[in-house]
């Protein structure tokens, strides 16, 4: 059975809804303002009764973005209070975006029903994770985060959510455990990006990575390594991160700094490198990734904490002649790449395993 009620969605009335305006991006679901995409709406339509060319999900796990969870989490201190915000949040938007900083997460959930038109190849019945962001995806909860404490990213959830034709979604892979999935999915984007990045750098290109013992971060390590990086360097905060990416053997220099201090991210790194990717989930991270790129290099953001105004200000203010590129979150083949990562890299499965057992 889904984990779903069916009275939810009146497949009967799918035909009927042919005849309503439909846009592939979602624009018929927007509330207000009038004229914007989903994703810059104040409110959306959650409204589970699905268009031609859209699939409704039973959700069963929210994965709240790190940026957006971390500032809930300072705002809001105890977990009760963070399950409260989501709440309201959903309730007041019809999806889940945080107003602090614009990001989301992305989702678990059983396909419940498919209108007539949908092209995503999906099926009822088929367990997804959507590689579209919570931030334009029409969502409802039912039932008010009962089984959700408030502490960690993954949010248990019993609801609906709306994908529309040009949605994105993965079925969910048979050899690996649900939550270890979810955790890949939600960054893959960002090893696809590193790759492609590192390859156009040429081989023997140097890569840093801020944020190397995350999510994005570890699996941006390896990528990079993959494309034909000839120096690879982890950026950590602390420590205890450095011993783990050291013996997960994730890259060849593993160096200590906090990313909000230029001058200590370039005394660590030393020499400036090639590509910079930044995948951490604090602000203040742009002007050491500017002096940490060479002249010509490549840095790629992929934090939703990151002020775009800071990052081309502050390269403009040093004299820095670097190109930056915003992480988007997609490429093409971007889930099995990430996946296939994982699945040939028993050090990046023993970090994300670490991180799964540390948020159980």
């Amino acid at each position: 059975m889904l984990p779903y009620d069916s009275n939810d969605v009146n497949l009967t009335e799918v035909a009927l809804t042919e005849a309503r305006p439909v846009s592939p991006y979602g624009l018929h679901r927007v509330l207000e303002p009038a004229g914007v995409l989903p994703q810059q709406a104040q409110r959306l339509d959650p409204d589970p009764t699905p268009r031609a060319d859209e699939v409704v999900v039973a959700v069963e796990t929210l994965n709240l973005d790190a940026a957006s969870y971390r500032q809930l989490r300072e705002e809001h201190g105890t977990g009760e209070a963070v399950r409260a915000a989501v709440l309201a949040i959903v309730e007041a938007r019809g999806k889940m975006q945080n107003p602090v900083t614009g990001s989301g997460g992305m989702l678990l959930g059983t396909v419940a029903a498919v209108g007539p038109d949908s092209p995503l190849g999906l099926k009822v019945g088929d367990r997804i994770a959507t590689l579209v962001s919570l931030t334009l995806t029409p969502l409802r909860i039912t039932d008010g985060l009962a089984g959700w404490d408030g502490e960690g990213e993954q949010v248990p959830c019993t609801g609906t959510a709306v994908l529309f034709g040009r949605s994105i979604a993965a079925v969910l892979p048979d050899d690996l455990p649900d939550g270890l999935a979810l955790s890949v999915l939600d960054v893959c984007g960002a090893p696809a990006l590193t790759d492609r990045v590192v390859r156009d750098a040429g081989e023997g290109a140097s890569v840093c990575v801020f944020g190397g013992g995350g999510k994005s971060g570890s699996l941006s390590l390896v990528a990079a390594r993959r494309a034909g990086a000839g120096r690879v360097v982890a950026l950590v905060p602390t420590e205890r991160e450095a011993e783990a990416v050291r013996a997960a053997g994730l890259a060849d220099e593993v160096v200590i700094a906090d990313a909000r201090d230029p001058l200590a991210v370039a005394e660590a790194v030393g020499t400036p490198v090639d590509v910079t990717v930044v995948c951490v989930d604090v602000p203040g991270c742009e002007h050491g990734a500017v002096l940490a790129t060479a002249q010509g290099g490549t840095v790629i953001f992929f934090s939703m904490a990151t002020s775009f105004a800071a990052a081309a200000l502050g390269a403009e203010g040093l004299a820095a002649d670097v190109r930056m590129l915003i992480g988007n979150g997609y490429v093409p083949g971007h889930a099995e790449f990430a996946l296939d990562l994982l699945r040939a890299e028993p050090g990046v499965r023993a970090l994300f395993e670490s991180r799964e057992r540390q948020t159980a």
